[in-house]
């Protein structure tokens, strides 16, 4: 009888250290930033880094050197999925007023896996595309008011908040970004819950990171999603 008993308790302890270190799988909803060539779902998403035979005067040649991958190599997690796709906004509305809807932010938010840690990555070329800012808006959207930035960051908020709603869900804003998109995305993120990670002092070669750039957003994202998870 002792002798089940203890193999009860050690059956019991193994399961849930095995549970303690099973790795937490994280998700990535981005830009240009977040590529690189072979590692974004679905694969036919646009690639800035590691795009073979298109040359780039930036020095991260290797997936090795990306935020994303240092962050999931350096701390144990498993990629569930990378949905990014660069030139994208959040919005519909891309450069020269051109329809994105294909590639937006709130067209793609639907195909992320089923992450624990979900990272959103955005607001970059909504703000150097100069998409309309629109006004905030937390319900009844139409497709019309998706092409303006303020009503479909909330919609994406939204929608993510409600489908995953125990997933940690962080938002990420990039360096250098105009003051409405960098205050919206502050604004709505308070409204939605969703912690903001504002990122500093991101060194760029072609407007996008460089390693050094790359190594300072892992960092800073860990420094935030480290304590909470």
């Amino acid at each position: 009888m002792k002798r089940n008993s203890f193999l009860l308790f050690v059956a019991i302890l193994f399961t849930s250290v095995s549970v303690s270190f099973a790795q937490k799988k994280l998700s990535i909803l981005g830009d240009s930033y977040s590529t690189y060539y072979g590692y974004v779902t679905p694969d036919t998403n646009l690639c800035w880094y590691g795009v073979p035979e298109e040359k780039r005067e930036n020095d991260v040649k290797r997936v090795e050197d990306t935020w994303w991958y240092l962050l999931i190599n350096e701390h144990g997690y498993q990629m569930e999925r990378n949905n990014s796709y660069s030139g994208s906004t959040v919005c519909h509305t891309g450069y020269e007023k051109a329809d994105y809807s294909d590639r937006s932010f709130v067209t793609r938010m639907d195909n992320l896996g089923n992450p624990d840690v979900l990272l959103v990555f955005g607001g970059t070329n909504d703000s150097w595309a100069k998409a309309p800012i629109g006004s905030y808006q937390y319900a009844d959207w139409t497709k019309a008011d998706l092409y303006s930035f303020r009503p479909a960051f909330c919609r994406l908020m939204d929608y993510l908040t409600k489908r995953y709603p125990d997933t940690r869900i962080y938002n990420i804003t990039n360096t250098e970004l105009s003051e409405d998109v960098i205050n919206s995305m502050d604004e709505i993120c308070r409204h939605y819950g969703v912690t903001n990670i504002r990122l500093r002092d991101i060194d760029k070669q072609w407007g996008h990171p460089s390693i050094k750039g790359m190594k300072s957003i892992c960092e800073q994202v860990w420094d935030k999603i480290g304590k909470q998870d």
